[in-house]
């Protein structure tokens, strides 16, 4: 039986207080009262060089008024650690892109100075952008953690997977990468695959729990999740069934930004602003490149652009843009008016294009 483990304590009046459950018990201590009333209150102290350490700065002490980082922070490491106790074969889902990179760093925090408890999982699909996997190999050699790959192309050779194309299509291996996710899911026995997915993405992802149960198929059925009250989770499996886990669900693109810029982190040139030939389809600005075969009728120009968010060429579109910093991107995206999930060229199929997609075994 899974172990189900309550983080939240509630005082008189009510108000969940985020409690770590990896914080030894001798530091947590109850206050007699809370500025709103004679309630009681929780706070803990931290040793210096904890999680809540950075850039030469120590909080020594977190309190409820916590910053909303902070809780964000602390809620996925918390989730990586419950994957790492209760599954015996996880793997964290690498892109190159945003999301997932900020996973590794939390996975960081959560696990070091030693060794993940999984590998990072990279499904490639052969269309990908060179920047992406130029970062992607710098940061595993940084890491020194193991990289399992999978390969599309294998599986479109095999007669498993197929390259949608024809038309004015441009030529899509996204839903081509469900086969390979299903069959490195079975040759390495994985139980558990923890994702990059947020809520506020697309409403497909808005149903997802934050551990996501998938059939021994590897399907998704949205009425079988399972209830998630005060952060208690069920990690039960049976035999052939699999476990996906979402750390970042609760993020909203924006916190990513600022915790990419609070921590620093490195990311793939692609997202900053820089020029590009690009071709205009449909209102969407789309990179040129040897994946993209050019259509009668387009007019290939260079303009400044970047890349809101990251997936194959042949499905991710750019935006017109001269944000050259972080800074600069954050003040772009609060100032946005469209969805991130805006530039997906695949999902504009039709309405349902994420949710079908995903019964079927996608991330």
């Amino acid at each position: 039986m899974a172990r189900l483990r309550n983080r939240h304590l509630r005082d008189d009046h009510a108000q969940a207080h985020p409690l770590p459950h990896w914080l030894p018990p001798q530091s947590r201590r109850r206050t007699s009262g809370t500025a709103d009333g004679p309630g009681r209150g929780i706070e803990w102290d931290l040793p210096a060089g904890s999680l809540n350490t950075r850039a030469g700065h120590t909080l020594p002490r977190m309190t409820t008024a916590a910053p909303y980082l902070d809780t964000l922070e602390a809620e996925a490491i918390a989730i990586l650690r419950e994957v790492g106790a209760e599954f015996q074969r996880p793997a964290l889902m690498f892109s190159g892109g945003k999301d997932s990179i900020v996973l590794v760093r939390l996975a960081e925090k959560a696990f070091r100075p030693g060794p993940f408890p999984f590998p990072l999982l990279h499904v490639d699909t052969g269309h990908n952008f060179d920047e992406t996997m130029v970062f992607r190999d710098a940061l595993v050699q940084r890491l020194g953690e193991r990289l399992v790959v999978g390969l599309v192309e294998d599986d479109i050779q095999a007669g498993r997977a197929t390259e949608l194309a024809g038309g004015d299509m441009i030529p899509s291996r996204n839903r081509a990468q469900i086969p390979t996710l299903l069959r490195a899911v079975q040759e390495h026995r994985f139980d558990c695959l923890i994702g990059g997915a947020r809520r506020d993405e697309e409403k497909a992802r808005a149903k997802e729990r934050i551990f996501s149960i998938r059939d021994d198929f590897g399907r998704w059925d949205p009425r079988r999740q399972r209830p998630e009250l005060w952060d208690l989770y069920n990690t039960r499996i049976r035999p052939g069934e699999h476990m996906r886990a979402f750390p970042l669900s609760n993020w909203t693109e924006l916190d990513v930004w600022q915790y990419i810029e609070r921590e620093r982190i490195e990311i793939p040139s692609l997202y900053y602003s820089h020029e590009r030939e690009v071709v205009m389809r449909e209102g969407k600005v789309i990179p040129t490149g040897r994946f993209i075969p050019p259509l009668k009728g387009d007019k290939p120009e260079r303009r400044r652009v970047r890349f809101r968010t990251i997936g194959d060429m042949t499905c991710s579109a750019a935006v017109e843009s001269e944000a050259g910093t972080i800074h600069d991107i954050i003040a772009e995206i609060a100032a946005a008016t469209t969805s991130e999930r805006g530039g997906r060229i695949d999902d504009a199929g039709s309405e349902t294009a994420m949710e079908d997609r995903k019964r079927e075994g996608y991330f």
